[in-house]
């Protein structure tokens, strides 16, 4: 009878111990989402003048405060929902002030400029966006007729825009090799980057460098989502170390390809696998 009551008080305590160890293996994960999160590239960069607080139990993520857009709102949910042991996402974030309506003219600035934003090879920060009944004005500087073209082209791909002027102006060339000293060079590369047609220094650079992972499949999933060619494609994006898989289904080849086009000219992604299955 001893013998019996010790070998249940043991099976008793080991059980405990056992739930124990899930409990806290539990809190460590969600203590990580939560300081993850708030470390991320897109939090530090693209929604640091929000006010967002995240709580997670047992891989569960609540998000509550106020962002300045809707865009914010979306990429926090998409940026939270990619860390590692987050089950879901609650996201009760609430849009600061009265959101415009949609399709109006300043809705669609928003929605352009939403667009633009993670494609490193177009200016989209120095670029001033103009909506009127659904005919989108861009206006700045483009580093070469070639970007001027590819920000028509994205800001055509938007919902709710029926034509888009460009009153975009090309800068000069850059100097030819030997109308510069090396040591000019050297001097105009360390001091100074260039990267999407805005000047940054080299902390900006290696910023840019070290977008974590979590942090490009946000972006990744908000970029397809904005594109209206690609909106409605059910897309799994999963990156590691800066190479970007995306699988699920597309109507046809076309698509598919603007996919892998529209995904390879994001910041933090080196390269695309794209095994989407074509229907």
């Amino acid at each position: 009878m001893k013998k019996t009551l010790s070998r249940l008080a043991l099976i008793a305590m080991v059980a405990s111990l056992f739930v124990i160890n899930i409990n806290l293996f539990a809190s460590e994960t969600d203590d990580r989402i939560e300081s993850t999160a708030k470390e991320s590239y897109v939090f530090k960069t693209y929604l640091k003048g929000d006010d967002i607080k995240i709580k997670s139990k047992d891989g569960v993520a609540t998000m509550t405060g106020t962002v300045s857009e809707e865009s914010h709102k979306e990429l926090a949910r998409e940026t939270v929902a990619s860390l590692p042991g987050v089950v879901s996402v609650d996201n009760r974030l609430e849009i600061r002030g009265k959101a415009p309506a949609i399709y109006s003219n300043a809705w669609l600035v928003t929605k352009v400029k939403s667009t633009l934003l993670f494609h490193r090879n177009v200016n989209a920060t120095g670029t001033e966006v103009l909506a009127n009944d659904g005919t989108v004005t861009l206006r700045g500087e483009a580093n070469s007729t070639a970007q001027k073209n590819l920000m028509t082209e994205y800001a055509k791909d938007v919902e709710g825009v029926r034509n888009v002027n460009n009153e975009m102006t090309v800068l000069p060339a850059p100097a030819k090799p030997d109308e510069k000293t090396m040591g000019d060079k050297m001097d105009t590369m360390t001091d100074n980057m260039n990267f999407g047609g805005k000047t940054m220094d080299n902390k900006m650079y290696s910023m840019m460098e070290s977008i974590d992972d979590t942090s490009t499949t946000a972006m990744v999933k908000t970029t397809l989502l904005y594109h209206r060619s690609t909106s409605a494609l059910k897309t799994t994006v999963e990156t590691k170390e800066g190479v970007v898989n995306l699988s699920g289904k597309a109507k046809n080849a076309a698509e598919k390809d603007l996919a892998t086009k529209f995904v390879s000219d994001v910041y933090g992604v080196k390269s695309v696998a794209n095994n989407m299955i074509v229907e």
